[in-house]
């Protein structure tokens, strides 16, 4: 027989979606190989990789990303950039290298040392890759498959919060191009950038710092936090509230938080009332055991009686004995038969241990989750804190130039006072020895060095409106 208090098996699935952060890297790092293949030359498959080393793979992911060699670009969406990827990088080239290029330029001494183009010079340099793609997916194609198009679509405002997000977390990279391809499996996000170094003490100031700026450690950050934001963006723009899968693997079954304590206590209430019956049943099962020899030893000692053999004769000790027997029996039996139960109840007891256990993983993977965003958070506040700093230094600096200046126009004005009294005592004196004076002004007046207007000035202390009509 089922308890009355039975826990309901009933398990609210919430949909978990694989997150897919993957940026283009060397295969092999060799110098050889990284040389084979800025050459455009593959011999071997061992040389393949993915990173855009120079101008001629940045070509093949302009024609891929766009859709260049089927002209099929309803299937895409361009939501950074244009429809000329390659395009896009070489003007990005432009606006954040170009600058720290002249300025390199200008302390050269030797023509051969100076730098004419710098995308040009990364494309044929072998130690640097010209730009880096990062592609980013959420759910894989079983999720995907029997979606309409319109819901698809709706990925493009996930990406664009992905490429927002990732543009603040990560400022020293440039996005050149992205675009969304609903041409297959599952919608993702292509883009295309180019990592900045800026203050390299040699050469220029300014250089492509791939290796610098997306190392293993930034890359764990940067992947472990974005996978929180597009969860957060997909539910917000999906109106849902899907979780993701781990990393490694995931569980896809989950129970509401708030009710785990009290399960919690009628299970191990539950488990309790279920070892005390396994232990009842035991010692039933044992002195039903122990009576059963005695029970057997009255039956071998029976006599028959006198008118049939078929018939013995019984005491009613015996008798009493035999039917206390059965009594146990019977009732070890009621309990074997009630082990169906106690079995059904520890398989609910251990079905909801296992959603238990999914329940922990979940509220674990959600403290990390958390966890993760603080320290991006407490990171990003770090850096505006910095910012804060450094904008307070150069107010101080403004204002010591503003008061700098302040005192420089005041001495500008005093000396100008002296010279207005000077001329004013000078130019109008109707002394014969200041008759120099007025053949200076007379000079001055025909270089264009003084005016009409100007005399007024110096006269009067201002400017009149009628000083077209004065006569000099």
């Amino acid at each position: 027989m089922k308890p009355q208090n039975d826990i309901s098996k009933e398990v609210i699935f919430i949909q978990k979606l694989a997150y897919s952060f993957h940026i283009g890297n060397d295969k092999n790092k060799s110098k050889r190989s990284r040389k084979t293949i800025k050459n455009g030359v593959v011999v071997d498959k061992v040389f393949n990789n993915n990173a855009i080393q120079n101008s001629q793979q940045l070509s093949k992911v302009n024609k891929h990303n766009l859709r260049k060699y089927d002209d099929k670009i309803e299937l895409i969406e361009i939501i950074c950039g244009t429809n000329n990827l390659y395009e896009d990088v070489k003007k990005l080239y432009v606006q954040e290298f170009d600058e720290a290029r002249k300025e390199y330029n200008e302390k050269q001494t030797r023509n051969d040392r100076k730098i004419e183009d710098y995308f040009s010079h990364i494309s044929s340099n072998a130690k640097n890759d010209l730009a880096c793609e990062i592609i980013i997916e959420l759910g894989n194609m079983e999720f995907w498959k029997d979606k309409e198009d319109s819901y698809k679509r709706k990925m493009t405002e996930v990406f664009k919060e992905q490429i927002q997000d990732l543009e603040k977390m990560v400022p020293s990279f440039k996005v050149a191009n992205a675009v969304v391809h609903y041409d297959e499996a599952s919608p993702h996000l292509h883009i295309v950038g180019v990592p900045v170094k800026d203050g390299n003490k040699n050469g220029m100031k300014k250089q492509v710092g791939k290796s610098t700026i997306f190392t293993k450690e930034s890359l764990r950050e940067i992947q472990d936090t974005l996978r929180i934001y597009c969860k957060e963006s997909f539910n917000k723009i999906y109106n849902t509230n899907i979780e993701l899968l781990e990393k490694l693997d995931g569980r896809n079954d989950d129970i509401p938080i708030k009710n785990m304590n009290k399960q919690y206590t009628y299970l191990k209430e539950n488990a309790d009332r279920n070892r005390e019956r396994l232990e009842q049943v035991n010692i039933q099962t044992k002195d039903t055991l122990s009576k059963s020899n005695e029970v057997k030893e009255i039956i071998s000692n029976l006599k028959p009686t006198k008118i049939s053999k078929n018939n013995y004769v019984i005491s009613e000790e015996d008798k009493e004995i035999i039917y206390n027997f059965a009594k146990k029996v019977d009732i070890n039996v009621e309990g074997i038969k009630n082990i169906d139960d106690l079995t059904s109840l520890m398989d609910d007891f251990e079905h909801n241990l296992k959603n238990r256990t999914n329940e922990v993983d979940d509220l674990q993977l959600q403290l990390k989750e958390k966890n993760q965003r603080i320290k991006t958070l407490e990171k990003q506040n770090i850096t505006k804190q910095n910012k804060i700093a450094e904008q307070r230094k150069e107010i101080f600096s403004l204002k010591d130039e503003v008061s700098q200046l302040e005192k420089l126009l005041q001495a500008w004005q005093e000396f100008w006072k002296k010279i207005l009294e000077f001329f004013q005592d000078k130019f109008f004196s109707s002394k014969k020895e200041d008759t120099i004076y007025k053949q200076v002004m007379d000079e001055m007046i025909d270089r264009n060095i003084l005016d009409k207007k100007d005399i007024d000035y110096i006269q009067n202390g201002y400017y009149s409106k009628d000083n077209d009509d004065l006569e000099l």
